[in-house]
């Protein structure tokens, strides 16, 4: 997919290579979207800065240095040239991250005399109907309760009619939700800019990083960044809804929420790169969860405000993308049962009491709320689900989940000793031992894996997981054998690997997802064949776009990216997997 994301934490856009922003949800990431020509071309409004003449240009974009600031530049066939800077303000102000919703594009010559085409028509309700709106002086302002400004020193009758004209000098856009920019355009402009590379740039800084992959990582680490819904804590799993998995398979799903499954791995991956802040805003929203709900199980997935029901709702008026139906908003996936996440939430929660930077953050809170998911580890220990791929078929005992379990529970035993609580830490271990033994008993299979589930034979590539967590040690026969047999099985081709082969309740499994070619390179890097793992990276970063963002899926047959995108798991994937292999940078001293 050729599309960039900028944001700042507030929301998220996404921008084609030739600067068209066609994906925009405002005020947050799950609403609905303001420019959405992703899912539609001709209801989905459209913002635009091209060349005048359609024909005969060029177009390179890039993101300016490790930020996540974006640069676009057109040359057209006379030689003339111009470029798109596009960002979402974020810098720390009056002892406060400033992250306006607010979206700013400057246009500069760079050589000759070209002649543009800028335009600006936002859609509100999913597409269903475009905002009235006014011209003022200076700025174009639509009717929306809230306020959506234009303020810009283009001619607003360009604008507005999408009128060529020669760009003589730089010139400047700034879009705006609810509060309008009253302040000098320019200087706005361009000090947002220098103070948005500024913090991205520190940010970059305090990074740690691998002995390898390092710019892959930090691209990854800044995707990772902007799906943090920093109001609430939230992370969610893609920025985008109905992207499809594969053609005309059905399977477009809304992945503007918070699954906690997904929040646990993200959060892993960002203390590896020494990034904390992340932690301790979700530690916030979990905590807000299980207050909403005392004594009831999690949901598999929440809304970024906390919302428990996701109603499903399919947008029969949207073309969807390339054509592909349904579009979705909403995911029923809320009221699916995954008691896997019991024990994410454990790990989770974990740095509170075996890191000592955070000792001052821990509360009584946190103490009964990692009780409270042992309580539900051990009420759940061998109850069926639907397991992390969300089955829609009959439920089983998943192994993913029992691993979980198994992973979670050693976690609440740490933490029992942590807190000098010996029978939290010797029912947690007793607890951990029965999901082990689980494992171990009646999940193995004699041609040389652990099967997806208790009752069933089938190859599951989450199950690289037992390597890469620890569960399963790296050193023994069974691990090498299983992460073998379990590539096998799934090879997709092209460095990919499928999740599962086998029925779902829905049809055929036929893109590869991303990730799981990730999560074996680690596996093999866990297994001290570090070549290999190089190997497998290095064949999936062919997958990357042009930016560096990886989706959630790959057509094995072409190489084509499919699914949600930016995908927060592909990009966990990469990072984990570097780290494997070479726990740190090379030191200079």
């Amino acid at each position: 997919m050729d599309l960039a994301l900028i944001g700042n934490c507030t929301y998220q856009a996404l921008i084609d290579h030739r600067a068209t922003v066609c994906w925009l949800c405002w005020p947050r990431f799950d609403a609905s979207f303001v420019f959405g020509a992703l899912l539609d071309e001709e209801r989905g409004g459209e913002m635009t800065t091209a060349p005048a003449d359609d024909e005969g240009f060029v177009h390179r974009q890039s993101y300016l240095g490790l930020t996540n600031i974006l640069r676009t530049e057109f040359t057209t066939a006379e030689g003339a040239a111009f470029e798109v800077i596009d960002f979402a303000p974020r810098f720390r102000r009056h002892e406060r991250y400033f992250k306006p919703t607010m979206l700013v594009r400057i246009i500069r010559p760079l050589a000759g005399s070209p002649r543009i085409r800028v335009t600006c028509r936002p859609t509100v309700d999913h597409g269903r109907r475009v905002p009235t709106r006014h011209i003022a002086s200076n700025h174009i302002a639509w009717h929306v309760p809230e306020g959506l400004r234009l303020t810009t020193d283009i001619p607003q009758t360009y604008i507005d009619e999408g009128r060529p004209f020669l760009l003589e000098g730089e010139r400047h856009l700034v879009l705006t939700w609810g509060e309008p920019l009253e302040a000098p355009l320019v200087d706005t402009c361009r000090s947002f800019l220098d103070l948005t590379r500024d913090y991205w740039t520190r940010w970059v800084q305090h990074t740690a990083l691998p002995g390898c992959f390092e710019r892959e990582v930090i691209r990854s680490a800044l995707v990772l960044k902007l799906h943090q819904f920093e109001d609430t804590g939230a992370i969610t799993a893609a920025a985008t809804t109905s992207l499809p998995e594969y053609w005309g398979a059905g399977r477009n799903w809304d992945y503007r929420y918070c699954w906690l499954r997904d929040a646990f791995f993200t959060l892993s991956a960002m203390r590896r790169l020494n990034h904390f802040e992340e932690t301790e805003a979700f530690v916030g929203y979990l905590a807000n969860l299980a207050a909403a709900a005392p004594g009831e199980p999690l949901q598999p997935v929440y809304g970024i405000a906390g919302e428990a029901t996701l109603t499903e709702e399919i947008l029969d008026h949207l073309a969807g993308y390339r054509g592909e139906r349904p579009v979705r908003v909403g995911n029923a996936a809320y009221a699916q049962v995954q008691h896997d996440v019991y024990g994410e939430m454990v790990a989770v929660l974990a740095p509170m009491f075996l890191d000592v930077r955070f000792e001052h953050l821990r509360s009584a809170t946190h103490e009964d709320l990692v009780r409270r998911l042992l309580d539900l580890i051990e009420r759940y220990l061998e109850s069926p689900d639907a397991g992390l791929w969300e089955i829609r078929d009959t439920p089983k005992v998943h192994t993913f989940s029992l691993l979980m379990h198994q992973f979670g529970a050693r976690m609440a035993a740490r933490i029992g000793v942590a807190i000098n609580d010996a029978a939290l830490t010797k029912r947690a271990a007793a607890i951990a031992d029965r999901a082990e033994h689980l494992i171990a008993t009646r999940c193995w299979r004699e041609a040389g894996y652990f099967a997806d589930a208790t009752s069933t034979d089938h190859a599951d590539a989450a199950l690289m997981m037992m390597v890469n967590l620890g569960v399963l040690d790296p050193s023994s026969e069974r691990a090498a054998t299983h992460v073998d047999t379990l590539a096998a099985r799934l090879r997709a081709g092209r460095g990919l690997l499928h999740r599962y082969v086998h029925h779902d309740g829905i049809g055929e499994t036929h893109a590869a997802f991303t990730v799981c070619g990730f999560w074996h390179a680690e596996a093999l890097a866990r297994l001290g064949r570090k070549g290999e793992a190089r190997d497998a990276i290095a064949a999936l970063l062919r997958h990357q776009n042009h930016v560096g963002l990886f989706s959630e899926d790959v057509d094995p047959g072409d190489g084509t990216q499919l699914g949600n995108f930016p995908q927060t798991y592909s990009h966990v994937g990469l990072i984990n997997a570097a780290f494997a292999i070479a726990p740190m940078s090379l030191r200079l001293d």
